[in-house]
Formats: structure tokens, sequence, C-alpha cells
């Protein structure tokens, strides 16, 4: 495996419980093993679909150095940093590269609304201190800070920022980058549901949610669009939709897992506060993964493009 390169589908993949509340590795690998099989880039941990706020120091360490295991260097391993002070970024990237990663995805500071002068110098202390490859996740819809074009601008003088997970469901910001920056400043879309479009107005990669449990059906679109086989492309993005929908919910954790546990590569055990879908709306979602189920696409070869 060589550097990492930021492009193709990236899974930010859910972090798996046994139903004592332990880290449930056995599951786990099932389910990286199936985004290795489909054809995934990289795997992404301790994301908001990860469930990282609820996890320790020692279960992150943990899981970075099984997730290494396990993909045994096909591909990198990357894992999100979401801290609330820079120290705490700082040693978490550290321990992150100690562990084996290859990358970090980063979130501006958390419970703080830093401004953006705070948060330029904030991205730029945590990538002076760590050779690792650095990812902006860019979502200020749900975390209300947006890192503007001239905020890039400057944190581009870190040769190791990289790439931007933009989420600020606004299409034509990628159009906006590429025009900027070229391709110093490598695009991910990190919305789902704007997954095809991203991809279609010239993003690199993928930072999905839905192929957690749908891996095939995610780097089937990825592909297909890059190799410019657009109507293949928008068939199965079309089948896709309703399923994709479930990651624009506060509940993505759990309608992502009760649809991993539909595809077999999953279990719906989730960590408190956080709890099982109940009533009405664990129906709503139930019925949108039995009809996506039923209609579920048969796949060209998209390998082998």
């Amino acid at each position: 495996m060589g550097t990492l390169t930021w492009q193709g589908v990236m899974p930010a993949v859910t972090t798996k419980f046994t139903p004592s509340d332990e880290l449930d590795f056995k599951m786990f690998k099932v389910n990286i093993k199936a985004q290795l099989d489909a054809g995934v880039t990289g795997i992404i941990l301790g994301g908001t679909l990860g469930e990282a706020s609820t996890l320790s120091d020692e279960e992150k360490k943990a899981l970075i150095i099984e997730t290494v295991r396990i993909v045994d260097g096909k591909v990198p391993v990357i894992i999100n940093i979401a801290e609330q002070t820079t120290k705490g970024a700082i040693e978490a990237a550290k321990v992150a590269e100690k562990c084996g990663a290859k990358g970090l995805m980063m979130l501006p500071p958390m419970r703080y609304k830093a401004n953006d002068y705070e948060t330029v110098v904030y991205f730029k202390a945590v990538a002076k201190s760590t050779k690792l490859p650095i990812m902006v996740y860019n979502n200020p819809v749900d975390y209300g800070i947006e890192v503007t074009l001239d905020m890039f601008e400057a944190l581009l003088e870190c040769d190791n920022i990289q790439a931007v997970k933009e989420s600020t469901r606004d299409i034509s910001n990628i159009t906006r980058i590429k025009k900027r920056f070229g391709d110093r400043l490598k695009v991910l879309t990190g919305v789902d549901t704007l997954g095809l479009e991203s991809i279609l107005m010239g993003a690199d990669g993928w930072v999905a949610g839905l192929v957690c449990a749908f891996p095939a059906e995610t780097c089937a679109i990825y592909k297909l669009a890059k190799a410019n086989k657009i109507k293949e492309a928008l068939e199965i993005y079309r089948w896709f939709l309703p399923l994709l929908e479930l990651d624009i919910n506060p509940q993505l954790v759990q309608n992502i897992k009760l649809a991993e546990v539909a595809t077999g590569i999953g279990t719906e055990v989730v960590r408190a506060p956080r709890l099982p879908l109940q009533g009405a709306e664990r129906e709503r979602v139930l019925k949108i993964i039995q009809e996506g189920m039923a209609e579920r696409p048969t796949l060209p070869d998209y390998k082998s493009l």
C-alpha cells in the first residue's frame, strides 16, 4: 500500500458493541471484510457513525490497532479527531500514528464555537504536530463551524492538510474548491444523498454512511460514475436514495445499524444514551430497508472498470 491518495469510497464505519457493551470485534471484522471485498479505498474510524463521543480513549486505541490488523495493509486506516482542546487533539494524533493509522479526519474544536482565526490555528497546530495526512471535515450544518475557502487558503500552508470532507450541502462548493485549489485540495463528499451528484461535479471520493450496510452498491456507483457510465450509476443511485436518506437523520447510527442487520454484516446494538429505534419510527425505517432489500439491483462488473 502506497501513500494515502484521498479518493474512492471510504466508509465511516460503525463501531460494533456486544449486548454487554464491550467492543464486538467479531462482528466488526465481518463488516470490514465486506467493505474490503467491495473495493473501498480506506476505512474511517470514530466518526459520528462510529459513535465516537461514547468511546473511551482506550477503546479508540484498541479500535485502531484491531482495524490495522484486519485490513493488513490493503487500505489505509483513518481515524476521526473530534476533541475539545488543541492539546487533546494533538495527543489523539500521536496515539493514532503510534497505533498504525495512516491518516486523520479532523473536525473543528468541539463544544466551543471557535471563530475563523481560532479554527485555523487549531487545525494548523495539530497538522504541525504529526506527519499523518489530514482531511478537514467541513460540516457547518451539524457542527456550526464552516471552514471557508479563505480559511483553506491559510490551512494549505501545511503540506499534510490534503483533503476536505465536503458536507456543506452546497453542491457548488465542489466547483469553487476545484477552481481555487485545483488538485491541491482533494474533495470527498460527506453527504450520502449528494453522493453521485458530487462525484459528477468532480469530487475525488465519497466518505459514505450507507456503505456500512451496502458496500458493493456504493462502490459500484462511484466506479461507474468515474468511468462515465452515468446511466448505469444513476439506475443504482435511484434505487439507493430512500436508503441514503437514512443517513441525514439524528438517528443515523440506529438506522444504518438496522440496515447492517438486514444485509447480515452488523448488529443493532448501540451504546447508551443511544437506544435502538422504537415504535412507529422503527416501523418506518424497517419498511424502507425491506423495500430496498426486495428491489436490490444486480450489479454490473464494476471492479474491472
